[in-house]
């Protein structure tokens, strides 16, 4: 399965929260359900895409999800734990693995959340503490962070003569990430996402087509199924910065 979303037309479903705004992005989340509706089941590939934005000292306390999950930092500055961070900031974290709280600094913080499975929500920690003590049998603590590193500068795009690409993230399970650089009207075919649970694609600068859409602004994004081939992505006419960010083979495939 293979989804796109552009951040314009995404934008049209931003919702006011308490503290901030959530627009989503890809898949239909726990508010979009109808009272009857079973939700997906556990085990089912069921990506999900949401862009959460938090005003000035807005407080996301400590929590864990069912799912496994990508965040990543896109605007603003603040707390992730005990990290500083910002944007270009990637957080991914094992289903079952608490984290938090996220502290929005002064200009506030925005990041995606980026799933590849069904979740029912945020469980605070510590009233949910004995269900997460009676995952561990199943789930073991599993998070990574890195630091923040800003997008390329249009400018500096278009000086490029080839594609750049560094490596995030990467374990032995297939979680993985990468950055990519592409020059103006560049492309690129992306690693194989057998390798993994599925990947996501997030434009950070410049515009790309992913997979055969049209050209894509930044904060649009992509998911792609372990079973669709690699990803195709062509530049605009500024250049690109892609990031692309893998899950895990499902745990009953793990050896």
């Amino acid at each position: 399965m293979i989804f796109t979303a552009d951040a314009e037309v995404a934008s049209l479903n931003r919702r006011e929260t308490p503290n901030g705004w959530n627009t989503a992005f890809i898949g239909r989340n726990r508010y979009m359900l109808k009272p009857d509706e079973a939700p997906p089941g556990e085990d089912e590939l069921y990506p999900v895409a949401f862009l959460v934005e938090k005003g000035p000292g807005g407080i996301t306390k400590p929590h864990f999800h069912r799912a496994d999950q990508f965040q990543v930092v896109v605007g603003g500055s603040g707390k992730l734990g005990l990290h500083d961070t910002g944007g270009v900031a990637v957080h991914y974290t094992d289903a079952y693995s608490a984290y938090g709280p996220i502290v929005a600094a002064g200009e506030g913080i925005a990041w995606f959340t980026l799933r590849n499975a069904w979740d029912p929500g945020a469980k605070y920690m510590p009233a949910n503490r004995a269900e997460l003590r009676a995952a561990r049998d199943r789930y073991t603590h599993w998070e990574a962070t890195t630091a923040p590193v800003p997008p390329v500068a249009e400018a500096m795009l278009g000086k490029l003569t080839g594609v750049n690409r560094s490596q995030v993230l990467e374990d032995e399970y297939g979680l993985a990430s990468w950055r990519y650089q592409l020059p103006p009207n560049g492309s690129l075919t992306g690693p194989d996402p057998s390798t993994g649970g599925g990947q996501y694609w997030l434009v950070l600068a410049g515009s790309s087509a992913l997979a055969g859409s049209a050209l894509l602004g930044v904060n649009s994004c992509a998911f792609i199924g372990p079973d669709d081939g690699a990803l195709l992505a062509k530049a605009g006419p500024a250049g690109a910065e892609l990031l692309c960010m893998q899950f895990r083979v499902p745990r009953a495939a793990r050896k």
